[in-house]
């Protein structure tokens, strides 16, 4: 972690996703506990590009930062590849809305096809899928309500019109429920089912 100093350290902002952003300090001050113990030193920092502010706390002044609020993003390792890495870039991609929604939508079909669903567009892949349970009517129905077309030759006419950022936003909201649903839960529940396995196998000796 960074110092807690008059710039802000960090890979990207948690807000607009720019590499390297410009994290200036703007304003300082300092909390205790009810009995007056457990000092912490926060630091509120703004993006010099979106102005979105950045919160970080250190238990000394200008001492290691502990937590940053909020924190960066991070695609979850459940995620098979390709489909994380198209997560991450669509992330990091925000700045470009048009870009950012061709990669989302490449991280879904990656998901489909690691499911076992490879042939035909995207959607009719979406629809099976919810035909075949693996995901919930509703889910299909938020991919439709989504931009998911960038890639599509269409978007470049003036009845559709190119993807704004609100637009990607909610196409990355709706991979990370899909990637939550396919492949972060159902890993969860294999490795908290272990670990009660464990544990019983552990209480009978």
């Amino acid at each position: 972690m960074p110092d807690l100093l008059q710039f802000l350290t960090m890979e990207r902002c948690p807000h607009c996703n720019v590499d390297n952003p410009s994290l200036n300090a703007r304003y300082t001050f300092q909390t205790n506990n009810v009995i007056g113990g457990q000092t912490r030193f926060w630091t509120v920092y703004s993006c010099a590009r979106c102005g979105g502010a950045v919160m970080a706390f250190a238990m000394q002044e200008r001492g290691e930062v502990q937590r940053i609020y909020p924190s960066a993003e991070v695609v979850d390792d459940a995620l098979p590849s390709p489909a994380k890495e198209y997560l991450t870039q669509a992330i990091q991609s925000l700045a470009a809305p048009a870009g950012a929604v061709m990669l989302a939508a490449s991280a879904v079909d990656a998901m489909l096809k690691a499911k076992g669903y490879t042939e035909g567009n995207l959607y009719p892949r979406i629809n099976e899928a919810a035909e075949d349970h693996l995901i919930t009517e509703d889910m299909a129905r938020w991919a439709h309500e989504v931009r998911l077309d960038a890639n599509d030759p269409r978007h470049a006419d003036t009845s559709n019109p190119l993807p704004s950022q609100q637009d990607a936003t909610r196409s990355i909201d709706f991979v990370q429920a899909l990637g939550q649903l396919l492949f972060v839960l159902p890993t969860r529940v294999r490795r908290g089912r272990g670990q009660t396995s464990e544990e019983q196998t552990e209480g009978s000796d």
